[in-house]
Formats: C-alpha cells, structure tokens, sequence
C-alpha cells in the first residue's frame, strides 16, 4: 500500500481486568509494517475464565533463582494487557542479569492452581553461577532470543500468528472501499479508518513563493501554508539579493510575496486571501499542481553556489603577504611582559620600501611611502600594536598580524587565517546581518519567537550565509557606523551569536558553562575580541560590570570603549536574548527605528509575564533582570514608576493604585528559567 494512502489504524483491546499479581506489558513496534501505526486501547471488562483450547498451550509457570517469589507464565492470547504507543525502555536489560528483582517487562500471571507451585532453589547461588530469566524460563527465553530479544518483534510475532490462525482472524470487509473495516482479534479490536477522497489526492507540484525578511504580508502567506499543512519553497530576497532579478522578470514587478503554482504565477496574497474565501483555492491547487513541477518553474536554491557574492581582495594583500613571508617574527621581551609573535615597526618599513621599490635608492620619499603602507595595514586590522597603544609609529615599537593575536584562535568566526578581502562598508555588514538573521527568525522561530528550532537553523542556506558573512566582520571599520547603526548592530550581533554559540557548544547548565557561553565564545569584529559579556556590559552598558563581578570588561585605554554609547539606556535589556527561557523573545533590530523597537520590546516583555500585581497583598513580582542590573534602573520606587510606562492598562492602574494610596509596596522577584528557548 502506498505510504500516502496507508490508512490510519487504532486498536482498542478487549482485556480481561488484571489481578493483582498481574502486571502490563507495554510494547512499541519498531517494525515500519502493518502494524507500525496501531492503536490499542484498553476497555474495562469483568474478568472471565475461559477453559484452555485445544491445539494451545496453556501456561506455566517457572521459578526464578535467588529466592524470588515471583511468578511468571507463557502469556496466554486472551489473558495478555497490551497498550501500545508507551515506548519500551530497557527493554532486555533484566534478561541479561542474574538479579531476582521482579521484571517489570515481562507479564506475571497467577499459575493455575492444578499445576505444581514452584520451590527455591535448596541454597542461595552466586551472582555469577545464577542462572538468567531466559535459562530458568526456556521457553520465554527462546522465543524472546528467537525474534531479535524485543518485545517489539514478539509483539509482531503474537499478531501475525492471530492472522496466520482463520479461526482467530476475522476480517469483516477486506476491499478497503468502505469508511471502517474491523479486523477482529481475540481480545483486540482493530479499526481502521481510511483517508478521505482530499488526503487521498497526492498534489506532486511545488508551492515557490518569493519573499523579504520583516514583511508581513509575507509572514501571512508562510503562516497560511504552514496552517495548511502544505510543503513550500521560499526564497527570500534578502538572502538571495540576486534573485530579486528573476523575481522582476517573471512577475514584472519587485512586491513581495509572489506564490507560484508549479511555473505558473498565482499572484500575491490579495489573490490567496480570494481564493480562498471564494473556496477557489483547493480546485486551483488540484489544477496545478496535479503534475510534476517542470523545470521552467523558479528554481530551488542551491546549497553553496546559489546568489553568493564575488569578494574583491584587498589592495594591500599582495604586500601583506609578502611581508609575512620576509618579517623576523619572534617571541620579544617587552616591558617586563612576552610578546609573542611579534615584529619591530622599523623592520615593517625596511620591508615594505623593499618590497616597492626594490634595488632603487632609498629617500624620505620613499620612507614616507613605506610608513604610509604600514599605517594602512594597521588601519585596515592588518596589524596591531602588541600593547594596543597605537595604529602605527615609526620607531622602537612592536606588531603583530591580526592572526597571530592570542585571542584569535578562540574566535568562532576565523577560519585558520583572516578574511583579506578588501572590507565591506560596515553599514552593508550591518543590514545584512540584520537581513539574514530576521529570515533565519521568521523560518525557523514560533510565531512569539520564544522558541527557536536550533538544529533546522545549523542545517539552513540562511545560516551558512550567516557564517560566511560573519568572517566580513573580522576587519570592518565600526567607527563609521552612526550612534543608531552601531546601537542596532551590537545588540543584533549580541543575539546573533547567541543562536551560534547555541548550536555549536550547546546552552548553558552550569556555572563553568556559563562563563564558556557568555565569556569565551568569541568573535573578531574589527580586529578585536569580542564575547556576550564585552557586548552587553563593555559596549551596551559602557563598561559597567557584570551581576556577581568585580571586574569591568575593559581596561582603562581600550580603543572598543571608543564604540560604546554616550548614555545607557536600561531598554537593551528587554532587546537581549540569551537563549533562554525567560528571556525575553528574540528580534533584530534597524537602525532607523531601534528605540522605538525597543520600546515595543519592552512592552511585550512585561505585557507576557514580566511583572505581576497582587492588589490583596500589596506585592510587585518583577523579573529578575532588574535585579541583577539595579544600578541601570535606579532604586526600587523609581522602578516601579519607570515600568508603569510599558504596562497595559490592567496592571498599570493596579500599579498606579497601590503606588498612589500611600502604602508600603513589597516588591519580590520572579525567578528565572535558565533552560534553552528550544
């Protein structure tokens, strides 16, 4: 039968109630047949006795070794309770030990009182001379040994032998043409319930449809074919910027989004919403997508080849090389401290005038080329000063090449040597990144956002374009970037690498995992080293220390403190995502609206649950977040009237009311779910 029309099959057992030394035995077929998708449910019967057949065996009973009381006996048909869908653990473990504990898999059943009780064994055996439940019981023991040691495959093995017996199997209409057929089974009832004449219908077309990241008709079209349950291939313009191209070509117009049907032009979401109320939409789909999808249709996007950019190399690499080829570079000791890996700025100089100009004489001309070139590279991330003091000077001072920084082999986004192609505009970094994470979102996060499906993510185009882009960000010029832009930036980068560092080492569940998620994943952005914890409270909160720290991110003179804002702002806090459960939902942001999306953030963040008001007791639960970053929200009472601003109209006049009459307010904070936003 084909897997698409496979009917859908539930089993109810008609069981004969237990006694109490009766147990249950509870099987999960792993066998893709037949029987793969039954349903057995149990019915409440007044237990009968039945005299045994003829041609059946009856049961007996068998001791176990090490002085147990327990009986087991050969399950009869109509004495065995069975439930399936429970998943069997363990399964053969209390087989292959010696132990006299009970086995909880296999069914103990009253003996029959004409049969002989079982003695024990005269003396307690050893461990290692006890005998297994398959030797003491050789019968349970063969057969369980016989189909693979599962309870699955006997399971699979009880029922074929009903079907094989025609006394035992009743099939009351085998066409498969009715709505129910019922296979009859001592003590099972089985039922199946065939698909409907729509589930039947098999549309082998594809469902295209071009879209752009942070739109929401596009949302609502993804949402609708989700709902339908329907398959589809989205390409996103955002990530795919060439196809917008194709995009212009087929439709004759850049909107978004455009559905295709196969290779034909459904239209855009007006035209869904039509059809579909017109009732028109699932005789168009039989229509079109009754067929295989020809090759004119807009094609799939390719993994690795698809739309990605042509890198320009730097100017400068071609002298960069080489200078990496002809600098002494050594291990230096320099006030009091090693330097590893380093070059004097004199010897740069030689080099590069060498390198220009070789087997011409030397002159201030030419010196000062040669300067200029090193100042370059310095400017460019080529090179830094191996105490941070300078971009370049000519004169007793020492370099090293960016990959030869102690930090950069803990950064998740190098690659064995650094990006030298010519830098990206760091405000096209920016957007793109922004651009490529909200369509990672929109594919692959619930609709609240709270969740993400991480390993669909680590499988996606969206995220590989992610990671190639991220290497861009190894030598970009973030000074450039506008009070806004560099806002936005740093608090998409901080969730960005959120999600990245979530995929590659795994949340966080201790306090050594903690400090591996938030303070040693890395990234190089701009020649230097930066992790959450530099992100959030070196930049964002202009190095204030983190909760339960004595120490700030940054030294005095760290040329990163040149990026943090003017004035903290407490919003960042409800725009950070950390990748947990309580934190708030994850989002990027633009620059052209961020305080006002971080406002919406906010909003969001208390209107879901982060305060609660109880008006009888006097009591404000705050979220823990204010807690811990106190000192960016000012003091308790000041709080209360900051967070006003952000509450729905509900809980702002609760608030307002207790904060009006004159009382004491008990503030308590909530707790905090540290477990993956999966």
């Amino acid at each position: 039968m084909d897997s698409e029309q496979q009917p859908k099959v539930e089993v109810e057992e008609q069981n004969i109630k237990p006694s109490k030394s009766e147990e249950t035995v509870s099987v999960v077929s792993d066998d893709p047949g037949e029987f793969s998708d039954v349903e057995m449910e149990q019915s409440e019967e007044k237990e009968v006795k039945k005299p045994p057949q003829q041609g059946k065996e009856n049961s007996v009973s068998n001791s176990i070794p090490n002085g147990s009381h327990e009986k087991v006996n050969k399950t009869h048909e109509s004495n065995v309770k069975v439930e399936v869908n429970n998943v069997v653990q363990n399964q053969t473990n209390n087989v292959s030990n010696g132990h006299s504990t009970t086995n909880h898999y296999i069914p103990a059943i009253k003996a029959q009182n004409h049969l002989p009780r079982p003695e024990p064994p005269p003396q307690r055996m050893e461990r290692s001379q006890s005998l297994s439940i398959a030797e003491s019981m050789p019968s349970i023991g063969k057969y369980i040994r016989d189909r693979s040691s599962t309870f699955s495959a006997a399971l699979v093995k009880r029922l074929s032998s009903f079907r094989e017996d025609a006394g035992d199997f009743v099939v009351k209409n085998d066409s498969l043409n009715f709505e129910v057929t019922e296979f009859k089974i001592p003590g099972v009832k089985v039922i199946v319930k065939l698909k409907n004449e729509d589930e039947i219908t098999q549309l082998i077309g594809r469902v295209t449809f071009f879209t752009k990241s942070n739109c929401r008709d596009s949302t609502a079209v993804r949402k609708f074919l989700r709902e339908k349950g329907m398959r589809y291939v989205e390409i996103n313009v955002d990530v795919f910027p060439k196809r917008a191209k194709e995009l212009v070509e087929l439709t004759g117009s850049s909107e978004v989004p455009q559905i295709f049907f196969n290779e034909k032009l459904l239209g855009g979401l007006v035209t869904l919403n039509s059809l579909r109320n017109s009732g028109e939409l699932d005789k168009r789909m039989k229509e079109m997508l009754s067929t295989k999808c020809p090759d004119n249709a807009p094609a799939i996007p390719v993994y690795g080849f698809d739309d990605e950019e042509n890198e320009q190399e730097d100017e400068l690499v071609g002298v960069v090389k080489a200078m990496r080829q002809c600098l002494p570079i050594e291990d230096r000791f320099i006030k009091m401290k090693i330097a590893k890996n380093c070059f004097a700025g004199d010897d740069l100089v030689e080099a590069i005038i060498h390198h220009l100009d070789c087997g011409r004489k030397k002159g201030d001309k030419k010196a000062n080329k040669g300067i200029a070139t090193a100042k370059l590279m310095a400017q460019k991330h080529f090179i830094h000063h191996v105490f941070g003091e300078n971009d370049f000077e000519l004169g007793k001072h020492y370099y090293r090449f960016l990959e030869h920084e102690p930090f950069i082999l803990g950064c998740f986004n190098f690659r064995n040597s650094t990006n030298d192609a010519e830098p990206k505009s760091a405000s096209f970094v920016a957007d793109r990144l922004m651009r490529l994470m909200t369509a990672i979102l929109e594919a692959y996060a619930s609709e609240d956002r709270l969740h993400l499906n991480y390993y669909a993510i680590s499988k996606s185009e969206e995220f590989r374009r992610y990671l190639n882009l991220s290497r861009d960000l190894q030598r970009i010029n973030l000074q450039l970037l506008t009070p806004d832009e560099r806002l936005a930036f740093f608090l998409n980068l901080h969730n960005a690498m959120v999600i990245h560092a979530a995929i590659s080492i795994g949340h966080p569940e201790g306090i050594l995992d903690k400090r591996a998620f938030f303070s040693d994943f890395q990234y190089v952005v701009g020649g230097h080293p930066y992790s959450l914890n530099t992100i959030e409270n070196g930049i964002l909160r202009i190095n204030r220390k983190s909760p339960y720290s004595l120490l700030r991110p940054f030294s005095n003179g760290d040329r990163r403190l040149e990026l943090a804002p003017t004035r903290l702002n407490p919003l960042i806090h409800f725009g950070l995502c950390n990748g947990t459960r309580s934190a708030p939902a994850v989002r990027f942001f633009t620059p052209q609206g961020v305080e006002a999306e971080l406002r919406t953030a906010t909003r969001e963040y208390f209107q879901r649950g982060g305060i609660e008001i109880n008006l009888d007791k006097r009591t404000v639960h705050l979220t823990r977040i204010i807690k811990w970053f106190s000192v960016d929200f000012g003091e308790e009472k000041e709080v209360l009237k900051w967070v006003l601003n952000y509450l729905d109209a509900t809980k702002q006049g609760l608030l307002t009311h207790l904060l009006d009459d004159g009382g004491s307010v008990n503030i308590v904070y909530q707790n905090y779910d540290w477990s993956g936003n999966f």
